[in-house]
Parts: structure tokens; sequence; C-alpha cells
């Protein structure tokens, strides 16, 4: 007998919605059915979705979990935990710890801790520097998502300035390149404009202007360049800015079947009128811009010219988010509220069901070849969520389980409502209760 049986579901998936159900063996789902299900069909487990939404298992391709190192912020556990109940399953983590991920006995050491403690599945990406490219060609391409680039500013010693060390590092085979793309050299000059007009009180709303639109096109422009030279496998971050947008749009069509890009949560959310209310807790590196710049990447996403969204989950401690506009870290939680803020979006008619699920299950899987995931097939691993598209409820400090203990979105009122996860055929949320005796696995790559 089979171990779970989801029935009476809206499946979202491939570009279509239909009703049906889906039979979970082990780890895998053993058969998907269409309309009424055969009455011989039975499990150990029956799930009712009661005309619910079932879709993949969210895949998120940046976050930041802080561990090992800083950890007063967030842990593996933690973040998993909230992930989880959030509808994302699968997630790839940035090498900016500490110590930096940078060489394969860091990678290794992580892969050992989430083994221990994640409750979802997940892999985590080497930081190039302009110092270890022996470490980065040692790399085992079907165990890690890729390499991370920080051609702007990044802790210790991840950013990579030297122009010889970024042609090493873009002409490497077989593995995603990632970048976090804002120039430095502009960042800095803006900062001292501004510095010489307030001092040291420079205020928020400066942001977007100090992590200029022009410091991402800078930076854009120089990983494209590099990119089409070496035929790079690029992936391009977080993207902030309809100016970048239409120069990825610009590439031949040659150039741009290797060249993939993704958005965050955060950008397609606020604007720069939003810093007056949320102050630091949406400071955010590359900075939230403009609402012409947000509508642009929007339109982008719907017409395909962006390909994945993802969240730059990165929380830091409500004490370091009240300091003062200089001191205050970049970066922000947001894995528990990606899906509900995207299906908010949906019932606010912005964006199809179908088109949700392509952005944050299938591309992220198809991009970076991930084996059996961000899909509803069989033999596939059975990571899936169910929601509820009629359950309200209001984001505020007692339901949030990032270990910061906050989210940009409290106040935020959401129509939807993860009820149920399973990762690799294990229901390990099942409304609001979790089941912590089995832990998720390294994703495996197709290279």
């Amino acid at each position: 007998m089979a171990d779970i049986l989801i029935k009476n579901a809206r499946v979202v998936n491939e570009g279509e919605i239909f009703e049906g159900s889906v039979l979970v063996s082990g780890k895998f789902i053993l058969k998907i059915y269409r309309g009424k299900l055969p009455p011989d069909v039975s499990a150990t487990r029956i799930i009712d979705a009661g005309n619910k939404i079932l879709i993949p298992g969210v895949i998120d391709d940046q976050v930041h979990f802080r561990e090992p190192g800083l950890t007063h912020k967030g842990d593996i556990y933690t973040e998993a935990k909230a992930a989880v109940a959030g509808g994302i399953t699968s997630y790839m983590e940035m090498p900016n710890t500490n110590p930096a991920t940078i060489s394969q006995e860091e990678l290794m050491n992580k892969q050992k801790l989430a083994e221990e403690k994640s409750l979802a599945n997940f892999s985590f990406y080497i930081g190039g520097t302009n110092e270890n490219l022996e470490e980065l060609i040692k790399t085992d391409i079907t165990k890690t998502c890729g390499i991370k680039v920080f051609m702007g500013s990044s802790t210790g010693n991840l950013l990579v300035d030297n122009i010889q060390s970024l042609n090493w590092i873009f002409s490497i085979p077989n593995l995603p390149i990632t970048i976090h793309s804002e120039d430095e050299h502009t960042i800095q000059n803006n900062l001292l404009l501004y510095k010489s007009q307030y001092g040291n009180d420079i205020d928020i709303s400066f942001h977007s202007k100090i992590r200029s639109e022009e410091a991402c096109y800078i930076c854009t422009s120089k990983a494209l360049e590099l990119a089409v030279k070496h035929n790079t496998r690029l992936h391009i971050l977080h993207l902030s800015t309809g100016k970048e947008v239409d120069l990825i749009n610009s590439l031949k069509a040659s150039e741009k079947k290797r060249i993939t890009t993704e958005v965050c949560i955060h950008h397609l959310w606020f604007d720069d009128t939003d810093y007056s209310k949320k102050g630091n807790f949406i400071k955010w590196n590359p900075s939230i811009k403009t609402a012409h710049d947000r509508e642009k990447l929007f339109e982008a996403v719907l017409k395909d010219r962006i390909d994945v969204i993802a969240t730059d989950h990165a929380p830091h401690t409500l004490e370091e988010k009240q300091k003062s506009y200089l001191e205050a870290p970049a970066g922000g939680p947001m894995v528990q509220h990606s899906l509900a803020a995207m299906i908010e979006f949906y019932l606010r008619g912005k964006i199809t069901l179908e088109k949700v699920v392509q952005k944050m299950c299938h591309n992220p899987a198809t991009i970076f070849e991930i084996e059996k995931r961000g899909f509803i097939r069989e033999n596939y691993f059975a990571d899936l969520v169910l929601l509820d598209m009629d359950s309200s409820w209001e984001v505020k400090r007692d339901n949030i389980l990032y270990k910061c203990g906050w989210s940009p979105m409290e106040g935020v009122v959401f129509n939807s409502k993860v009820t149920h996860t399973l990762v690799n055929g294990n229901l390990v949320y099942d409304n609001g209760v979790f089941n912590e005796n089995v832990k998720g696995q390294l994703l495996t790559f197709n290279r």
C-alpha cells in the first residue's frame, strides 16, 4: 500500500490546472490521477484536499541561513523550518557565512550541518574569491548548485574585483556562475557624495541613490560581457532595475541561451516610497528602487524575460536593524512569506497560478538541472505543497518563525495559506504542526 494519497486537489503543474489526485510511495510520486479517482486506490494516509491548490514544492535559489558563525541571526534549523511552513521544499544557500564557504572543506561542513538540522532539501554555493580558483575547479558539479561571485561589496574576502580572477571564474565549465551585481566603485563614490552633505546622518531614503541604478547597470554590463566572451552559464541574481532588464533583453538570441535571471519578492512588493514607513527593515542590497523599476521587473516576469522568483532571505536581529542607516546591515527574512506574497499577486489579478509555479518551482529546477524535482511527475521526488486559497491571516510577531523574530511583511494580510508541505514524501508540515523526525536531503544535479 502507498504511503500518502492527496485527493480532490486542483493541481497546478506545467502550464495547466486540473482536478486530480497524487499517490505517494516512499520518497516519490507513484501515480497522478486526472479527474475522478478510481475506487480501488488506497494509502496508509489520505489527505482530502477539498479543492485546495496542489503545487510542486518551491525551490528558492538564493538564501542566507547564517550558519556557521552568524547564528544569532538565524540558523539552518530555524530558517529551513520557516521555509517549509512557507511552501519551500528546497533551497540553495549562500557562502557569506563565518567562515566563508570558499573551500571544499567548508562546503562539506555545511552539508553535514544541513543533514542533521534541515527540514527542507538543500544545496550550498561555493564562493569565488580573487585567489581560490583551485578550490572552485575541485567542485563536484553533481552535488553543488553553483559558484557565487560577489561583484559588489560583501563580507570578508568574497568581493571579486580582479579582472584576471573574474576571467578565470567565468571560464569554469559545467557549473552555473551566479552573481551579485553592483559596481563597488560607483557605490563608494555615491556614498562619499552623501557623506559630504549629511555626514554620518544619512537617511535610509537615500539608499537607492547610493546603491544606485547605475551601479547595478555597470556591473551587469561587465558580467554580460564576460559571459558572452567565455560562453559562461551565468545566472544573474536579484535584478532590481528596469534598465538591467532592457540590457539583458538587448542581447542577441545566441547570447541569451546560457544567461538566466532572477528577481526577488521584495523588489516586486516594495518601492522607494516605502522607506519612509519601513526604514532599515527594507534595506537590501541591491536596493529597492522606484515604482517604475518594480513595474518593469513585474512585466519582465510576465513576459518571461526574468526566469526565477526567489527571496534572498537574509535575517538580521531587530537590534541590528534598528541602528542608524550606515550601521544597519542589509537584508531581511522572507522564506515563510514569499509564496503567500506571490499568491496574493495572483488573487489581485496580476499573475496566473501557472506563472507563479513556473517561476518558483519549474524554472529553478530546469535552470540548475536539479534531479527529479520542481515538477509534479511520476517517479519524481514527492516535494508537494497544498494551499488554501480562502484563508486570511495577518503577519504578526507571534506567527513569525524566523529566528530574528520579525518580518518586513508585518501587518500584511494574506488571503492564502500553506496547509501541508511534503518533502521527499514526508509530511513535514500539517496545518501548523511540524514532523521533525525526517530531515531533507542534499540536492543532486544532472550535469
